[in-house]
């Protein structure tokens, strides 16, 4: 009911709203919850990874990040409500969060940057509580140390929302296979997030992401690192979406 098959992984349709509203009423019940931000990209990757998949079904909520998903969900019947970022969720819920007490841990991006946006939020949303920041040394996967480590640090100060900025999937991937051990009531991967957010990364004008051109507009800053997802890996999402669309009519045809 709550979320659509999109190349077999399932994107929660909630807006971004209606996503904060979760976020309190997990916080307020004491519950947990795992969450993902999912862009075109990470679902197809995951359609050739069962791991990668099996991290996004599994999640409480999987949030569609980027426009093309919601043309994807109506395209296939099952809409999806609005587009739910990162760069959206933490500016927006460090509100929620000064308003009622709730504190974060930062863990994640390059040395110092977590630092500077936990200045920068606790400014700018007075009575907010940033209980902790840490930036791991680069790694393709931590070492067991490294990880009890993040894991002793954020246990230690319990908070209520653990932001991780490691980028995806290796932000998923952490979070999933530690999820258990960690003292948090939500765990979420907001990939640049906090580069974007403390002001290193320019975001795209509003019109741009109104429009599904973000991708446009980060390809232009970050062509080096970025060509490859978006002009070789991101064409294949609408032929894939049209594949699956043509294949669930048929089966409805003749389930009729």
């Amino acid at each position: 009911m709550y979320k659509v098959n999109i190349l077999k992984s399932y994107v929660n349709k909630q807006n971004l709203g209606e996503t904060l509203e979760i976020f309190t009423d997990t916080i307020e019940t004491n519950d947990k919850i795992r969450v993902t931000v999912t862009p075109v990209n990470c679902l197809l990757w995951a359609k050739r990874n069962p791991k990668l998949e099996h991290i996004y079904n599994s999640a409480d909520i999987s949030t569609a990040d980027g426009v093309p998903l919601i043309w994807a969900s109506k395209l296939l019947g099952d809409p999806i409500r609005g587009r739910v970022t990162g760069l959206d969720l933490l500016p927006e819920f460090s509100k929620i969060a000064a308003e009622n007490g709730y504190s974060f841990f930062l863990l994640g991006a390059a040395e110092g940057v977590a630092d500077r946006l936990k200045d920068k939020l606790e400014v700018e949303n007075p009575g907010l509580n940033v209980v902790g920041t840490y930036s791991p040394p680069y790694a393709k996967t931590f070492s067991e140390e490294e990880n009890q480590k993040m894991i002793n640090m954020i246990n230690e100060v319990k908070p209520n929302v653990l932001w991780v900025s490691l980028t995806a999937p290796k932000q998923d991937y952490w979070i999933h296979e530690h999820f258990d051990k960690l003292d948090v009531n939500i765990a979420i991967g907001v990939g640049a997030a906090f580069d974007v957010v403390v002001g290193d990364i320019e975001r795209s004008p509003e019109w741009m992401q109104k429009y599904g051109l973000e991708w446009f507009y980060r390809l232009i800053k970050e062509p080096k690192r970025l060509y490859k997802r978006y002009l070789i890996e991101a064409p294949r999402f609408i032929p894939l979406v049209l594949i699956q669309a043509f294949k669930e009519r048929v089966l409805r045809r003749k389930s009729d």
